[in-house]
């Protein structure tokens, strides 16, 4: 827990980090946002010159119309994979964040609360029973699971005497998400064909998805970022304990729930558009942390961005790395996070 006191307003006063400015940080930040823009549409198999690549977007006339070759590969293919990985980047960064504070746990991330695994659960029921196969259907079927674990883990959780305190729901998710993961590998063993295209989607992808199918699911992750941002205030006070947190009036059953929701919208849609991407959401809440401190409504805006660049990155990393292929989006973040991760604990006291 941050050591931190309570202002004369009643709202808890979060630590600030320590060392070069804050602002400092964070035009680096944005900085490499934009450069990370720039690469995705710009890297790839057919090399394009970030002026090409502006060109094609603001005056494709000038390079041949839109049948030539640049205007194609930039509008058609690199602009959706673009716009994909920085929502997804963004809602899992900012799931992050909600997730370590309502759970108080520093190393919460979508599996802990068994959103992948119902999402993972129901696009297997899916493929294999109902012989989905649209990007935008198995889109669906995932926010549909992530939906049901989420209520059944809450179910659990209110059943107890205990409540639905971070230390339960904790637990009610893992035993969730042991069940679901045990479901769905029985599935996959009795269908091949189905293990066969589960196995693209759940490796992490941002291509082959139409940018009009993840439009379609952005007020989704709007709604959860608007809940998240909401809770601000509360997850400020749940960080000083729940005593703390009911003596400043917050009512914590509907706080949890909220959160609980707003990590449901954002990791299930995220994950239903990209299929589960680890280390994201924990990177990004802890390298916002030590950036702009503990105080949700700054870690927030910074968490999103950070998390936009790190499946950014990653993702133009998995262009070039073994041409003409390239590595998923999935592999990238997974192989590239965990060192990240690593590095941003050891810098720092890693502190809700």
């Amino acid at each position: 827990m941050l050591t931190s006191g309570t202002s004369r307003a009643g709202a808890p006063e979060q630590a600030r980090p320590s060392g070069a400015h804050p602002a400092v940080g964070l035009v680096v930040l944005v900085a490499t946002l934009v450069l990370a823009v720039a690469l995705s549409l710009a890297v790839g198999a057919r090399g394009t010159s970030p002026l090409t690549a502006l060109t094609a977007l603001l005056d494709p006339a000038a390079l041949g119309g839109p049948t030539s070759p640049d205007v194609v590969v930039i509008r058609e293919l690199r602009v959706p994979r673009t716009v994909i990985g920085l929502l997804v980047g963004a809602s899992l960064g900012v799931a992050g964040v909600v997730m370590q504070g309502v759970t108080r746990n520093p190393v919460a991330d979508p599996g802990l609360l068994g959103v992948n695994a119902g999402a993972a659960f129901a696009v297997v029921l899916g493929l294999s029973l109902l012989g989905v196969t649209s990007v935008l259907g198995l889109a669906g079927l995932a926010l549909l699971g992530a939906l049901a674990a989420a209520g059944l883990i809450a179910a659990v959780a209110a059943s107890a005497r205990a409540g639905s305190s971070p230390a339960l729901l904790v637990v009610a998710g893992a035993a969730v998400t042991a069940g679901l993961t045990s479901l769905t590998t029985l599935v996959l063993l009795g269908d091949p064909a189905a293990l066969d295209r589960y196995r693209f989607w759940t490796v992490g992808s941002l291509t082959g998805r139409a940018l009009d199918d993840a439009l379609a699911l952005t007020p989704v992750l709007a709604v959860g970022a608007l809940v998240a941002v909401a809770l601000a205030r509360a997850l400020d006070a749940l960080a000083l304990g729940d005593d703390v947190a009911r003596g400043l009036g917050f009512r914590l059953p509907r706080t949890r729930a909220a959160a609980m929701a707003a990590v449901v919208l954002l990791c299930g849609t995220a994950t239903a558009m990209a299929g589960p991407l680890v280390f994201v959401g924990l990177v990004g809440a802890h390298g916002a942390r030590a950036l702009v401190g503990g105080a949700h409504a700054r870690l927030l805006p910074v968490a999103a961005m950070l998390g936009a660049t790190l499946v950014l990155l990653a993702d133009a990393l998995g262009r070039v790395v073994t041409p003409p292929g390239e590595l998923e989006v999935g592999i990238v973040v997974a192989a590239a996070g965990a060192p990240l991760l690593v590095g941003l604990v050891r810098s720092r006291r890693v502190a809700l």
